[in-house]
């Protein structure tokens, strides 16, 4: 099967899934050797317990290791001989949560996560979008996984056993375009073609414009990643003495500000779980928080920036009498808010959710709490599970440094050097404060898959 207006120019390119695009902004500040650069940013009880509930949504290292034979096999699936696109395709590379590093779980209770991948295809980028969407989905229909292959409105989905998602979108580079510039194809399979349409897209620009805007950040990223491969019972020191992630251990989050939107991408997943229709978009959500980076800013102070400035985004909107409108940086016809809000109430909900957020850290960092109130707030907040893991390492970290003499955190949230050993548990009263359910799931563009 051909589709119109294919012209072959190449029947294979290299393979190219390892996010060359934020890894080749970076390459300059990859190769550090600082130790000590400043304090440890989870000194704060808020934000080592904020750390902890980042740690549980984490793709796992373990999934991690297997993305790239993944994406090389469904490649391989793809343009394999019989295949419908055999010699079409130009290239397979990240885009969405994938591309700039911030994949989180989309299920509260399954562990399961959605990685994003565009297939760029040699096809006429005006071709008819369900003919490219069937097509692909023939190309990968019968690929071997025990949990199948279904073909969506805008991508196709390959389903592993394992809890991942694999959505392959298929796109067509415009003629005259910048580079990687765009035509993606959507056709709901029960509406009819008159509803069909072309979506102009760059994923490759805008992880590049996110990259630029959150560089590595050493010491944090050092302090995250040491966390979580504790979290996982992974062995990375090179020795007793060693006190950070050795420099040949790859680090998979880098920026407070990646940290701090997984945070409120789990905090929308879990606040419209059940709910019906489409929810807030992960890109748009990572738009604004690339405006708003700021290397150097505390996980929670992040947090309460990025959810201020979504909520006074939206309410600037509203007062306009206008749905919000935010566009793709680095191509400014690829519009992010397409699908959603589908009115202004629908906005001005997540407005209200967002600031609520905001204002509840902000009490806490202002005022303190015993853990089991912070327990009961965040659980409504962030979901069940994620909290009794996150708890659950909070208080093995606290009791291990309270058992070696060493500091914990004192009932007001300083550092507290006890004179004998002893485990602070979940229902003490460690207050956490700072200085300065199950989730739906969900893709990129916020609508349901």
């Amino acid at each position: 099967m051909r589709l119109p207006g294919i012209q072959v120019q190449h029947a294979s390119v290299s393979w190219e899934f390892n996010r060359q695009i934020v890894l080749a902004k970076r390459s300059s500040t990859l190769n550090f050797m600082p130790q000590n650069e400043g304090k440890d940013p989870f000194l704060d009880p808020l934000d080592a317990l904020m750390g902890d509930i980042a740690i549980s949504i984490q793709l796992p290292p373990g999934l991690r290791a297997k993305t790239d034979d993944r994406y090389a096999a469904v490649r391989a699936r793809v343009e394999r001989e019989g295949s419908p696109l055999q010699g079409l395709v130009v290239r397979f590379y990240p885009q969405g949560s994938m591309a700039v590093d911030a994949t989180i779980s989309t299920r509260g209770t399954d562990d399961e996560f959605d990685l994003d991948v565009v297939a760029e295809l040699d096809i006429d980028p005006d071709a008819d979008p369900d003919t490219v969407l069937d097509t692909l989905y023939e190309a990968l229909k019968g690929y071997p996984t025990s949990r199948g292959v279904e073909r969506q409105t805008r991508c196709v989905t390959v389903y592993y056993s394992d809890g991942m998602h694999l959505d392959i979108t298929p796109a067509a580079r415009l003629p005259g375009g910048g580079e990687r510039e765009s035509h993606i194809f959507h056709a709901n399979p029960d509406q009819g073609a008159s509803q069909h349409y072309h979506v102009p897209m760059n994923a490759y620009g805008f992880a590049g414009w996110y990259g630029e805007r959150t560089p590595l950040e050493p010491r944090f990223a050092r302090s995250f990643n040491d966390r979580m491969f504790e979290a996982y019972d992974l062995k990375v020191r090179a020795d007793a003495e060693v006190d950070d992630i050795p420099d040949q251990v790859p680090l998979i989050v880098k920026s407070v500000t990646t940290v701090a939107l997984q945070l409120l991408k789990r905090f929308r997943n879990v606040t419209y779980a059940g709910t019906k229709g489409r929810i807030p978009p992960s890109v748009m959500m990572t738009c604004f928080a690339g405006h708003v980076a700021q290397p150097g800013v505390s996980l929670s102070d992040m947090v309460i920036l990025q959810a201020r400035h979504m909520a006074s985004s939206i309410r600037r909107a509203t007062q306009r009498g206008e749905k919000v409108f935010v566009v793709n940086p680095s191509f400014q016809r690829d519009c992010f808010t397409d699908r959603w809000p589908e009115n202004i109430s629908q906005q001005e909900d997540f407005a209200a959710k967002l600031t609520d957020l905001a204002e509840g850290l902000v009490y806490f960092k202002k005022h303190g709490a015993s853990l089991e109130e912070m327990r009961d707030w965040l659980r409504a907040r962030f979901g069940e599970r994620v909290i009794s893991r996150s708890l659950e390492r909070f208080n093995r970290r606290t009791g291990a440094a309270v058992r070696a003499g060493g500091q914990a955190y004192s009932p007001r949230g300083g550092l507290y050097v006890p004179s004998a050993p002893a485990i602070i548990g979940v229902g003490t009263a460690a207050a956490v404060r700072s200085p300065a359910v199950a989730a739906s799931p969900h893709t990129f563009r916020g609508d349901r898959p």
